[in-house]
Parts: structure tokens; C-alpha cells; sequence
């Protein structure tokens, strides 16, 4: 064991809410693994190359010796803008290991949303791949003054470059890892996804991502092995990773999710466990049917949002689903599993954890109706602890002291969660509010859709129309008239959309959201459909006499 590693008692607290910081400290962590079973894989990378526990604390160790020889202190943020592979994972582990705080960039960023991320860091390091190094050229880069290259060669302007040596430090020259390394501290800033405004860093301590570890995947144990095919900019990724480093377990860690190669690497890798994050659950049931449905060794999914039967799925797969909420800001409030219905619920709260449904004041609304999450826990540190260089978004969302999600919840009479919309995704329509979420849902259970997202776009009579971009499934057609007959029987007639839009596939961040925003800045196109002017009205169903 470490020597750094103690108990909560010899820390100086005494509070049980908070875990020894051998079990949530990443550094410490690593020690604990490394020494109790060095020879466990706990990484195979997707070329078949893999490391043991021992041989991740040495890479760690390695690159906080470079780190640290390149001045980076305990508690300085550090840009790290790589793809999935082992150098994102040394990166990150090294930056921990001496304190120092983890902040990933989406390989996509480029332009002013890039100036962006790197000034609200107000880093002066950056670890970068030599294939987005020129990205820097054009931009206003702030503080930033040295860039450390990795996977070839690269030189951008103003800015001092060495390569990938220079985290190949020796060991032996690791200063003593920091006592002030604790639960509280800062591990990562994760950049939100930004689909409804600029994205924000979330302040996450170490003590978030362990609790978030252990309630989002409390049914994984040492023996899972997780495949991370979301990227290590998204808590999808390092949430996932770090679960595995908390519970002493493994991963395989792919670039990307890909449809048609899902299942022979989960059975290449020997995967047991999968995060399956907005469409890809779908994509997966509506792939034909396979004998690798079945030849794999994938044991459990959790699917966000829960958007398909889980029954069918279960039956399917041979896998047990289950379902959570989760924001890169919180720590799983809700969740539900195995194999929980009805369709699209979250699940309930979880112990530890308060929650409330409230209007734009604060107050409670009835139950039934619709209000946005509120949630505090009771272990201190559990979720964020504020935007990273905005204040003003900070104090906005931890107003009167709950987080607020921004999210849009109903509960029905046995108390599950459902998720309705993002507050600004929402639709009014004719005096009816519509959940974006369900009119996709319902959009998507015609089996020519493989995915469809809605979105408002203004009527010439006030208020909002519901315009749906549609993307088919390969070599198929689909008349618009024929999915609003579809439609009419499965939703209320206010609902079924006026518009109908067909895409090859919908604008998409790098962790799979949806870009709504560029979907409603296109509007209504030339070539989309427009029921009311090809005659198709729909009006309100009358009742009675």
C-alpha cells in the first residue's frame, strides 16, 4: 500500500459519508490495484495491446515524472486533446497521479468554440495530437504557451512544442505525491456538450466521480470488464473508466461506437458491461438479426434514456438492461434496473439523495404535472461544484441550494421519473407543451426510422409547429404521408407533427447528442414536407354528444 494511503480517521474526519482516500483518489487507487493484483488487465486497446495494473501505475508514474519535470503543480489544469487510446489514459492518469487537474477538449472543437474551452482553462499546457495541432494557428489562444505533440510531429506558431518524450519521465524522480490530495479536489474538468449555448467545464472532485461510479453501475463487481466506446472527453468515457479503477475492474477501450462492428468487438474484447447512450440502442435493435445477437459475453447495458422494450432487448441480447439519469454535473439521481418498465422511465430517486419537481420559482408542482429536477445529495462533494471560470452560471444553477438540471420531469402514481425534455427543448403548441423526447420516441418506432429528432419552428399563428428531421435506415424509402398515418393512432393530435424533413443522418456532437440548435436554425427547407398543405388536417377527437 501506498504510503500516502490512509484512512478517513487518520485524514483528520471522521464523517462515514466520506471513503478513505485509497478507495476514491485516483493515484492512491492506482497504488492499491497495482500492489494487491499487478498482473490483472485492466486495459486492452483496440489493436489487442493491453495493460496489467502494474503496467498502468508505471505509465502513470511515467507521465507524472514528465509532468511534474515540466513544472505542472498540484492543482493546475492541464488541456489534454487526444482521441481513445493509451495516450488519453496516460495523460490523464499521470495528470491525477500528482494532483494535477484533467481537462480533455472534444476533438472536434475548432474556431471560436475552441478559443473558448482553452481561455475558460486560462491554461498555459496543452497535450495535443499532431493531427489537431494546426487547428491552434487561427485561434486566439489565450494563456497558452506550450504544447506537448503527440502521434508525430507539429509546430504551431507561438507556441513552444516538444514531443511525446517528454512524459516518458523516470519514476525515480517522482516528487512525494502531495498529502493535500483529497476527496474534495478537483480531478477533471468536463466540458458539457453545449447543444443549447456555449459549453461549460464542470468542476467534478474526486469524491463526484467515485460516487457517481458506484451509483450509476452498482451492479458491476471486479470480474466486468466495461468496452469505453465513448470518448474521454464525455463522463460516458470517464465515467466508465474510472468505475473500473474504483471497483479494481477492467476495460476495452474502442474510438468510437460503430453499429456493424458492435458485437464482434465486444466479443473480441471480452466485454461484460456497455453504456448505450441515445440512439444506439436503436441502432442495435433495428440491425438484422444475427447470430452474433447471442455469441458474445456482454452480461448487462445501461441504456440513457431508456428507449427501447427492455424486455424485447433483453430477450434479444441474452443481457439485462438497466437505466439511470445522469448529467456530467450530478451523480445518478435516478435509476432503475434490471430490465425496468415502463418504457422510457429514469427509475426512482436513489438513497442519498433528494429530489423535487419544481416551476421557475422554486415552488412544487403538483403531482403529475411537469417540473424541472432539482437534486442535493447528502455526502458532501457529491456533485459539481460549479462551471469553471462562470460564476454566474454557478449561482444560477445551484440556486437556493439544489442543482438544477434544466430538465423537465413528470412522475406517475408509483413514483418512476420520466424525462420529459431539455426546459428549452420544449414545444408549445395550440396552449399544449410537447415533449420533444416523446414525439421522437413514437417517431421512431415506424421501422423504416432509424432516428428522428423534433424541434419547434414558428407558425404563422403564434406559437410553435413541430417539425421532425427524419433519418432513414439504409436502401429504405418512406412517403411522409404514410408516417403521419402512423403517427395519428400512437399520440395526441396536437402532437403529430406538421413538418417532416429527411436527412441522411442528423448534425451530431461527438458524444452522439443531437445538435437541435443547427436543426432549427435550417427550419423549414424547400424540399420539406408540409401536411397541412398536402390536406392532411388533424384535429381534436370529439367526445361524447
Amino acid at each position: 500500500m501506498s504510503s500516502t494511503a490512509s484512512s478517513s480517521t487518520q485524514r483528520g474526519w471522521s464523517d462515514p459519508r466520506i471513503p478513505r482516500v485509497e478507495d476514491c483518489v485516483l493515484g492512491p487507487l492506482l497504488d492499491r490495484w497495482a500492489d494487491e493484483q499487478p498482473d490483472k488487465i485492466f486495459a486492452i486497446f483496440a489493436d489487442g495491446s493491453s495493460w496489467t495494473y502494474r503496467d498502468t501505475r508505471r505509465e502513470a508514474r511515467r507521465a507524472a515524472a514528465g509532468f511534474a519535470r515540466l513544472g505542472v503543480k498540484p492543482g493546475e489544469l492541464v488541456l489534454s486533446w487526444l482521441p481513445n487510446g493509451p495516450d488519453a489514459l496516460r495523460v490523464w492518469f499521470g495528470l491525477n497521479y500528482i494532483g494535477a487537474v484533467y481537462v480533455p477538449l472534444n476533438i472536434a472543437y475548432r474556431g471560436t468554440i475552441l478559443e473558448h474551452a482553452i481561455r475558460s482553462a486560462g491554461s498555459s499546457l496543452i497535450v495535443v495530437h499532431a493531427d489537431l495541432a494546426p487547428r491552434l494557428e487561427a485561434i486566439d489562444r489565450a494563456g497558452l504557451e506550450h504544447a506537448v505533440v503527440l502521434g508525430g510531429d507539429a509546430a504551431v506558431a507561438g507556441l513552444s512544442c516538444i514531443g511525446g518524450e517528454a512524459l516518458e519521465g523516470d519514476e525515480a524522480s517522482l516528487p512525494p505525491r502531495a498529502e493535500g490530495i483529497l476527496p474534495w479536489h478537483t480531478q477533471m474538468v468536463i466540458f458539457t456538450s453545449g447543444t443549447t449555448g456555449p459549453s461549460k467545464g464542470v468542476l467534478s472532485s474526486y469524491l463526484q466521480c467515485y460516487t457517481t461510479a458506484l451509483e450509476s453501475f452498482h451492479y458491476l463487481g471486479r470480474d466486468d470488464r466495461f468496452i469505453v466506446n465513448l470518448p474521454l472527453f464525455h463522463v460516458g468515457g470517464t465515467g466508465a473508466t474510472f468505475t473500473a479503477i474504483v471497483l479494481g475492474a477492467s476495460i476495452g477501450l474502442v474510438d468510437s461506437f460503430k453499429t456493424t462492428e458492435f458485437w464482434s468487438t465486444i466479443r473480441r474484447l471480452e466485454a461484460t458491461s456497455v453504456v448505450l447512450l441515445g440512439a444506439m440502442a436503436n441502432f442495435l435493435m433495428k440491425s438484422p438479426p444475427s447470430p452474433e445477437d447471442r455469441g458474445h459475453t456482454l452480461r448487462t447495458a445501461m441504456m440513457l434514456p431508456l428507449s427501447e422494450d427492455t424486455k424485447a432487448f433483453s430477450r434479444r441480447f441474452g443481457c439485462d438492461v438497466y437505466t439511470a439519469f445522469n448529467m456530467t454535473e450530478i451523480s445518478s439521481p435516478l435509476r432503475a434496473g434490471p430490465n425496468p418498465s415502463p418504457l422510457g422511465t429514469c427509475g426512482r430517486p436513489r438513497p442519498g439523495v433528494e429530489v423535487r419537481l419544481v416551476d421557475e420559482n422554486d415552488c412544487e408542482v403538483a403531482p403529475g404535472e411537469v417540473g424541472e429536477l432539482i437534486v442535493r445529495t447528502d455526502r458532501p462533494w457529491a456533485m459539481n461544484h460549479g462551471y469553471l471560470a462562470n460564476p454566474e452560471a454557478t449561482a444560477r444553477a445551484w440556486r437556493n441550494g439544489w442543482f438544477h438540471t434544466g430538465d423537465a420531469f413528470r412522475t406517475d402514481a408509483d413514483g418512476n421519473f420520466f424525462f420529459v425534455d431539455r426546459m428549452k427543448d420544449a414545444i408549445r403548441r395550440r396552449g399544449e407543451n410537447i415533449s420533444s423526447f416523446e414525439v421522437e420516441t413514437e417517431v421512431c418506432a415506424h421501422p423504416a426510422v432509424r432516428e428522428a429528432a423534433a424541434v419547434a419552428v414558428p407558425s404563422e399563428h403564434g406559437e410553435d409547429e413541430v417539425l421532425v428531421v427524419v433519418a432513414l435506415q439504409p436502401d429504405v424509402t418512406l412517403d411522409p404521408v404514410e408516417l403521419i398515418e402512423f403517427l395519428r393512432p400512437r399520440m395526441p393530435h396536437y402532437m403529430v407533427p406538421r413538418f417532416i424533413r429527411f436527412a441522411d443522418d442528423l448534425p451530431k456532437t461527438p458524444t452522439q447528442k443531437v445538435q437541435k440548435h443547427l436543426l432549427r436554425g435550417d427550419g423549414v427547407t424547400g424540399g420539406t414536407f408540409d401536411r397541412e398543405k398536402a390536406g392532411i388536417h388533424i384535429k381534436r377527437e370529439k367526445i361524447g354528444g
